[in-house]
């Protein structure tokens, strides 16, 4: 079982930058694929970015060029860097971990992120 904590979300005017944080439980967070996904209101929950066990990234193209993930296996945290925030970036943001970056396994409660124009 593997516990996920957000945390940095907040409210912030366009154009501003947000960094969240994720902490994973348990002792074998660098095995799993950790991913941030977003749902803004009457909208689906959308995967935002992935990294893999490995390193490699992946990025929703609404946030490629302007969004980083990053992940520090010491620390079981993986980090979400938001530069040139849009008010359309606004949702409530979830960390997620899995074997495989689609189809997480484990989810945290989840961060608001409020842009406004």
């Amino acid at each position: 079982q593997v516990q996920l904590v957000e945390s940095g979300g907040g409210l912030v005017q366009a154009g501003g930058s947000l960094r969240l944080s994720c902490v994973a439980s348990g002792s074998t967070f660098s095995s799993y694929d950790m991913d941030w996904f977003r749902q803004a209101p009457g909208k689906q929950r959308e995967l935002v970015s992935a990294i893999r066990s490995g390193g490699s990234t992946v990025y929703s193209d609404s946030v490629k060029g302007r969004f980083t993930i990053s992940r520090d296996n010491a620390k079981n945290t993986v980090y979400l860097q938001m530069n040139s925030l849009k008010p359309e970036d606004t949702a409530v943001y979830y960390c997620a971990a899995g074997s495989v970056y689609y189809l997480p396994n484990y989810w945290g409660q989840g961060t608001q992120v409020t842009v406004s124009s």
